[in-house]
């Protein structure tokens, strides 16, 4: 009998605190969430007016620039 009351009363508190609990996980998982994306420049960066343009321009790289990966070896076919 102690151990079905002890049960039922388990089963009662848990469906009470399921709620809080749930409530409490989610709070810390977005807070986690904000601290790990709120480094986000975009975010954080100056509220710029409606219609301007910024263009950021990533360093050219000369791509004309040829490697020498080795040498060019020239077979013949011999029979």
């Amino acid at each position: 009998m102690i151990v079905l009351l002890v049960y039922l009363g388990l089963k009662f508190l848990i469906r009470l605190a399921t709620p809080y609990l749930m409530r409490y996980i989610s709070k810390k998982a977005g807070q986690q969430f904000e601290q790990f994306f709120g480094n986000n420049p975009d975010m954080n960066s100056q509220h710029k007016p409606e219609g301007s343009i910024t263009i950021d321009k990533n360093p050219s790289q000369n791509s004309r620039k040829s490697k020498k990966v080795g040498e060019y070896v020239e077979f013949e076919e011999v029979d």
